[in-house]
């Protein structure tokens, strides 16, 4: 039984843009639809109706959207969104030029700033015609190794206003890591800033650039913005200049844009990189933007004046999907650091002190603030804040019940999952809709997502693959030095051709919400059982004494056994009474295939940049293999504790 948690309240349902959005679909489209799931089908089953009606209700600016919408959405990859289409990425985005808050930046309690929209054009004008004069154009690549603050934003709108393609990583990266990413895709202007804080420190980013920028031979200039210090020595550095330097000799003026073909390239963003070099992901200007657009106004009920927030770097495909809030007249509030500042209240304290309406995080950070016993809603008052978000991983549904608990009852919690391939959701929030404990709400407008098993058929109740079993607007326009397109083929159409396999193994609940059991290439399968991953780490995190874990299946015996490794609270020791417990709860929580034949006590446990545990990886370890590309890792030193365990050994 599905456990209700959220309703909306009558008045916010009659104002949500999404109700407006059914109105309008009725009456121009004889659309048929009085709830959610009846949009939903509608979007599926008439897909160039309902895109056509986004680009008009979320005004898209450009010449378009022309008569032809796709030219044939059966065909994936490969189908053509709005061909007669031209529209500029950056022009959306800089719609509002008033003296309105368009960004506001806590380094964490280091620095604060913000910027009107009046002022973010101006500083995209000057940084356009800079880059204008170091020789950027239509298709060139700036890149961005940078922390999560103003400039990275106008940078991107500047390089995307010329027509050229945005990439960026964060300045937690080695030098390593960045190469591996910018060194495939030969950038023209690298901006980088001198150093970032985080825990109260500064660090220095002008030792890494140093060893970085002789290694990119396409470089022609390199930005440095001040950050942690007024005006740093750029000595060691070939080809670099500060940023003020850079756009002196500009006076603001209006901001061009060049208007392109919708399909035309805007980011390139790149696979996680612990299976082997990252994969460098192009995707489109227009399909970015409908997509995104598509998201904030009708799953968020994003509106002009709205003040939204998610918690990520440059390096995360969240932080692109969070400045495109500006297309829907957003402020946006960005927070670089550690967001576990001021013992874990300082996004609350942001929250209350900008009036945040949307407050996105990830689903392991209110894991963490859960088990550190904070009681935001006794000690803040969150009264602005309408929706809270949360991905990149499963938000358990103990993790419903502490948002509900103890950070605000009547908010709308969207837990949402998609990612970087897609540069948006597969599934996500539904803001007229109830909120079920342990469930995505709802599947995406326009997206055909289904739930595959083993036969490759369709099922409603079942665990299975997901799929995508139509073509949408954001599918990439391909990988990055793949002219054939076979390596991009590879990665999603392999399995089922001509469908998207995402690789999450998920279940269609009789709500219409998802339930997510993990990535489906780390299942388990003792017995010959798949076991989503996401099924036992929901019963062990909620044991008091472990911080967090990592479960994987090694090989034994002509089968494959469970093996749970965990990171306990510091001074906590892994007793057989402990073990115990954990193994008494994932039976009492699961079945006995769930129960692991080995639990193992870590220091630390391995994690991506953007915070996932990387199980594939400590697979690969266990079993003997090389793990290749660890400077993909946050905390590659964390391997060395999977390597060689005696634990493993009988």
């Amino acid at each position: 039984m599905s456990v209700l948690l959220w309703q909306p309240s009558d008045a916010r349902v009659s104002a949500a843009n999404i109700s407006s959005f059914i109105k309008t679909a009725n009456q121009r489209f004889g659309a048929e639809t009085d709830d959610y799931q009846s949009l939903w089908q509608w979007s599926v089953a008439s897909p160039a109706s309902f895109w056509r009606l986004v680009w008009d209700e979320v005004g898209i600016i450009g010449d378009g959207p022309g008569e032809v919408v796709v030219d044939d959405v059966r065909k994936m990859p490969g189908a053509k969104w709005f061909p007669q289409a031209r529209l500029n990425f950056a022009e959306n985005l800089l719609r509002r030029q008033d003296g309105a808050d368009a960004l506001v930046f806590w380094g964490e309690d280091k620095v604060k700033r913000r910027l009107s929209f009046a002022e973010l054009n101006a500083l995209v004008s000057q940084i356009q015609q800079a880059l204008k004069a170091a020789g950027v154009g239509v298709g060139d690549r700036v890149a961005g190794y940078m922390p999560n603050m103003p400039e990275s934003v106008a940078f991107m709108l500047a390089a995307a206003s010329l027509g050229a393609i945005w990439s960026s990583a964060s300045p937690d990266f080695g030098v390593q890591g960045v190469l591996d990413r910018f060194g495939q895709i030969a950038p023209k202007v690298l901006v980088s800033a001198d150093g970032y804080f985080y825990s109260g420190k500064a660090h220095d980013s002008l030792d890494k650039l140093a060893a970085i920028v002789p290694a990119i031979a396409s470089l022609q200039a390199v930005v440095v913005v001040p950050y942690t210090r007024e005006r740093a020595d750029l000595a060691a550095i070939s080809k670099a200049i500060h940023l003020a330097d850079f756009v002196a000799p500009f006076a603001a003026k209006a901001v061009e844009f060049t208007r392109l073909p919708f399909d035309h390239p805007l980011y390139i963003m790149y696979s996680s990189g612990t299976t082997g070099a990252p994969k460098c992901i192009v995707h489109s200007a227009g399909g970015s933007l409908i997509q995104q657009l598509k998201e904030h106004r009708l799953h968020c009920d994003v509106k002009p004046g709205d003040r939204l927030f998610y918690f990520t770097t440059c390096g995360w495909m969240m932080w692109n999907w969070l400045v495109a809030g500006l297309a829907a007249e957003a402020t946006l509030l960005l927070y670089d650091g550690n967001p576990s500042a001021r013992d874990g209240n300082i996004l609350f304290d942001f929250a209350d002190a900008e009036g945040m309406t949307l407050f996105g995080t990830s689903a392991k950070w209110i894991d963490a603030i859960a088990k550190m016993g904070l009681e935001p809603a006794r000690t803040h008052s969150l009264a602005s804040v309408r929706t809270i978000c949360s991905t990149g991983s499963v938000l358990a549904p103990e993790g419903f019940d502490y948002i509900y608990a103890k950070v605000k009852k009547d908010v709308q919690l969207a837990s949402i999952s998609g990612g970087t391939d897609i540069i948006s959701c597969f599934m996500l929030g539904n803001p007229i809709g109830a909120v079920y404990r342990g469930e995505i709400q709802a599947r995406g407008l326009g997206m055909r997502v289904q739930v595959f098993d083993e036969t490759g058929s369709p099922v409603d109740g079942a665990k299975g693959e997901l799929v995508c079993t139509q073509a949408f607007p954001s599918m990439p326009v391909g990988f990055w030095n793949d002219p054939d397109g076979a390596r991009y083929k590879a990665a999603y159409f392999e399995k089922y051709p001509g469908i998207w396999t995402h690789g999450d193994w998920v279940e269609l609940t009789a709500t219409g919400g998802i339930v997510v059991y993990g990535r489906s290439d780390a299942t388990l399968n003792p017995g010959g059982v798949r076991i989503g991953t996401a099924e036992i780490y929901r019963q062990v995190e909620q044991i008091d004494e472990v911080l967090e874990s990592l479960v994987i299946g090694q090989d034994w015996d002509a089968d494959v056994r469970v093996v749970l490794f965990v990171r306990l609270r510091p001074g906590v020791e892994l007793t057989p009474e402990l073990e115990a417990r954990i193994k008494q709860r994932i039976r009492d929580n699961t079945t006995p295939r769930h129960v692991p034949s080995r639990i193992v006590q870590v220091d630390d446990i391995p994690r991506t940049k953007s915070g996932k545990i990387v199980e594939l990886a400590v697979r690969d370890l266990v079993h003997g293999r090389p793990v290749k590309n660890v400077e993909a890792l946050a905390n590659p030193e964390a391997l060395d504790l999977f390597r060689d365990r005696p634990e493993l050994e009988t």
